[in-house]
């Protein structure tokens, strides 16, 4: 794949465009993504552009670049490639995410960024050939994680449907109660469920199971922000989660460090994000820190699984004390405590958890596999666009990884959108 790589102005790469106005009185359903400065945010049924397309931030966010492969509507707050001019569009996206977008914005309060000035930035333009071969290489590698998102998401899906009809819909006693066996459930776990409802001032539950606030069935710790001197990104000491903001799919991503921790939640806790937005979930991967806008939560049978889907399924009750009274949203300690939860006894929460763990760990498993090919990414994208490395060997070395077998060959169709 030898050829000549030629240093040029990004603007001889790709020409950027202003995205269009699409206000939301003029939005009608559709299967097209309607992409603002932060990626896919609403659908319409009209096209904007043709794809494959690549969009990034003109105003408000800034630096995030996206992929589609399908056709889309680009924002007025973006920037689309209108003219690829030859240059195959999925290499240029990643091009894109190594260009220095800072240096183009006017450092408003709303980060804005210049057109024009970005087509001026000199970048390293390597032959077509070479940026396919690029853009197989990293593409693959987003494909899979994108891949094993999907996949943790049927996973999690598959557990609180689970959740929603053992402990919400209450599934298995209204078949006892019609003299059905339960469906898809062996003779063990039915025996763990009554076959008759008790009225309580939650109306009709399970008999033998009980209506008792949050604080009697789990125990609680709401996080406190230490000192600001103490924080850094460095990695020093344990990680700082603040709040919704360091949220991801099922475990919170590393930011921030603190020396000086002052609450705490251990590795399988439910995080509870208890600032705006209330209510939204995830799970500590380690020992770590809590501030403020995050609530430590466990069951006290202590099962993680079971938690996490008990503490999604308050998502209403949260939601009553989303900007209740406040500019910003919040649920204090006592309100927290105090949110009524049906509570079952230990040998259904038993039940539940030898099936929903299994689920859990297949994600743990994906997450951090996910981790670790984003982390590969990052290392190999500057690498591979700077010439550093060259694709030859890249190639040899991910078909002799063992975490990277078959990475090559992972399918690339489905691909919707994909960011740095």
């Amino acid at each position: 794949m030898a050829g000549k790589w030629s240093e040029i102005p990004l603007g001889e790469v790709i020409t950027l465009q202003r995205g269009f106005d699409l206000p939301a009185h003029k939005r009608k359903p559709g299967k097209i993504p309607i992409v603002s400065s932060s990626g896919t945010s609403d659908y319409h049924s009209e096209i904007g552009v043709k794809g494959p397309g690549v969009v990034t931030g003109r105003y408000g966010t800034i630096g995030q670049v996206f992929y589609l492969n399908e056709d889309y509507w680009p924002l007025n707050t973006t920037l689309w490639v209108k003219d690829f001019h030859g240059n195959d569009p999925l290499f240029t996206s990643y091009l894109l995410r190594t260009v220095d977008f800072d240096s183009c914005s006017d450092k408003s309060s709303v980060p804005g960024v210049n057109r024009n000035d970005l087509h001026l930035i000199p970048v390293l333009r390597p032959p077509l050939a070479v940026q396919k071969a690029i853009a197989h290489i990293l593409g693959s590698i987003d494909d899979k994680i994108e891949l094993n998102r999907r996949m943790n998401e049927t996973l999690e899906g598959m557990a609180r449907a689970l959740f929603q009809s053992w402990f919400v819909d209450f599934d298995p006693v209204r078949a006892k109660l019609d003299g059905r066996p339960p469906a898809g459930m062996d003779a063990e776990t039915a025996a763990l469920f009554p076959n008759h409802f008790e009225d309580t001032e939650c109306g009709a539950i399970p008999a033998g199971w009980s209506v008792e606030p949050v604080v009697v069935a789990f125990d609680l710790t709401m996080g406190q922000s230490p000192p600001g001197d103490t924080y850094n990104e460095n990695g020093i000491g344990l990680p700082f989660y603040q709040g919704r903001t360091d949220f991801g799919f099922r475990f919170p991503s590393h930011r921030v460090y603190c020396t000086a921790p002052t609450r705490y939640a251990k590795s399988g806790d439910t995080l509870v994000s208890v600032r705006a937005p209330v209510g939204d979930i995830n799970m500590a991967n380690e020992h770590c820190c809590i501030g403020r806008g995050i609530a430590a939560v466990r069951h006290k049978s202590g099962s993680t699984s079971f938690t996490y889907h008990a503490m999604a399924s308050l998502y209403a009750e949260f939601a009553r004390y989303e900007a209740e009274g406040t500019v910003f949203g919040s649920i204090n300690k006592q309100n927290f405590e105090n949110l009524q939860f049906i509570n079952p006894p230990a040998a259904v929460i038993e039940g539940f958890e030898r099936i929903a763990s299994s689920f859990d760990d297949q994600i743990r498993a994906l997450e951090h596999q996910n981790q670790t090919l984003a982390s590969l990414r990052d290392t190999l994208l500057p690498k591979l666009l700077s010439g550093e490395l060259r694709v030859e060997a890249v190639e040899r070395e991910l078909a002799e990884a063992a975490t990277c077998k078959d990475l090559l060959h992972v399918p690339r169709e489905g691909r919707r959108e994909n960011s740095a």
